[in-house]
């Protein structure tokens, strides 16, 4: 039998595999029928045992339903990027974002937490760093002028802080998945990255005072919002980097295209 890469020439039981990777056995049947991940072999008693391949091809499925992948489209990006090792080094540059990002909301609660038990006064903007929206209000106010960002600036002062911290969340998991969809490949045309584009431009019309909240330019509003997502580093953070970045302004643009 051909050596699979890091197999060292053994193999692990459907049991083993279960314990190790904490799948079930039914996961891993299912991921077969579907021609997602075979075994390696099949015993004489009819139990499966996967190698240090397949278990490679595994670690990318677990990775991949990580970033939100449905099993459809975790066989498109096996499709096309058929290198486990260039495939894992996308993953891990995503993983180390991440990484960055908790830390900084981790180590924000920590302060909280430290400051509510002293008797401290909190500080607001060490609580939800990076979500200071006002960072670009000379952008906002040039592009669609000052009274756009006052009603937007004033409907978000205005909002209760629980309201606050549940757009935010919407806010972050587009942008989770946003970074997923561009990670795993997705066309900007098609279902998966609509979809999202779809979401984005609901999430825009949920602020006040924005062409895409009434009945401006709402065409011209997503789409130079989405050249700011590729000029501006700031933006392009928030999709994982240029490379996301530009995803998301070819999904909107297509999107915007199709709609209006």
């Amino acid at each position: 039998m051909e050596t699979s890469p890091g197999s060292a020439d053994r193999d692990w039981s459907t049991h083993e595999v279960d314990r190790i990777a904490g799948t079930t056995s039914r996961t891993l049947r299912h991921y077969d029928n579907i021609g997602l991940l075979k075994p390696s072999r099949v015993g004489g008693n009819g139990y499966r045992y996967y190698d240090g391949g397949a278990l490679l091809q595994l670690q990318r499925i677990l990775l991949l339903r990580e970033l939100g992948l449905g099993l459809p489209a975790i066989q498109e990006v096996f499709h096309r990027h058929a290198d486990p090792v260039a495939a894992l080094s996308r993953h891990l540059e995503w993983l180390g974002r991440e990484q960055q990002r908790l830390a900084l909301q981790a180590e924000s609660v920590r302060q909280t937490i430290e400051t509510v038990k002293a008797g401290g006064q909190l500080v607001a903007e060490n609580m939800f760093e990076g979500f200071d929206h006002t960072k670009y209000k000379d952008e906002v106010e040039e592009r669609w002028g000052k009274d756009t960002y006052a009603k937007s600036d004033a409907w978000w002062r205005s909002m209760p802080a629980a309201e606050k911290q549940e757009w935010k969340s919407v806010a972050e998991e587009l942008g989770r998945d946003w970074r997923a969809a561009a990670a795993a490949g997705a066309a900007p045309d098609g279902a998966e990255a609509q979809d999202l584009a779809r979401r984005h431009l609901a999430w825009l019309k949920s602020i006040p005072g924005t062409p895409a909240a009434g009945n401006g330019d709402l065409r011209g509003y997503v789409l130079g919002l989405a050249e700011m997502y590729v000029a501006d580093p700031r933006f392009a953070d928030n999709y994982g980097g240029m490379q996301g970045a530009r995803f998301v302004q070819a999904a909107l643009r297509a999107c915007v295209d199709m709609s209006l």
